[in-house]
């Protein structure tokens, strides 16, 4: 299985979003790109650690292509905002693709790229190798599903 992890606003939502998808075989929560290892949401809220709120997301890329998730990365969360979602504010909330490889790197590079030109170059995303990912406390997984909304 291949893994891709995306920042995009509060992770609830996109993670709910995701797991819909055919070819998707698990999907987490976590914090990704901060200066340290392990983190708390309270710290990551704090705004000390640098992390961004990110969907870990595992696939069946004989089911569903990188490329895919990529679109529908950018379709369910606004990348022209620049540390916020709606009205989520903070670094935590940023738009943020992390790679694994470079291959990864070079799709996301060339999909931001091609929409900037839509966008008249006011895509904010960001684009990192993937560090210092730590899983969210448990009772953030599945928040949608174990809430019933």
């Amino acid at each position: 299985m291949k893994k891709a992890i995306f920042g995009l606003g509060c992770f609830w939502g996109p993670e709910e979003k995701f797991f819909k998808l055919d070819g998707i075989t698990n999907t987490e929560v976590g914090y990704c790109g901060g200066k340290i290892d392990q983190t708390t949401y309270e710290e990551v809220c704090g705004g000390e650690t640098n992390h961004a709120e990110v969907v870990k997301i595992e696939f069946d890329e004989k089911i569903i292509s990188y490329e895919e998730l990529l679109k529908k990365f950018f379709e369910i969360h606004d990348p022209t905002t620049l540390n916020r979602q709606g009205l989520d504010v903070g670094t935590q909330y940023r738009s943020e693709i992390f790679f694994f490889d470079n291959e990864q790197k070079k799709i996301a590079e060339e999909i931001k790229s091609n929409l900037n030109k839509k966008y008249n170059g006011k895509i904010a995303t960001n684009i990192s190798k993937q560090k210092n990912y730590c899983k969210a406390e448990e009772y953030h997984q599945k928040y949608i599903q174990k809430k019933g909304l």
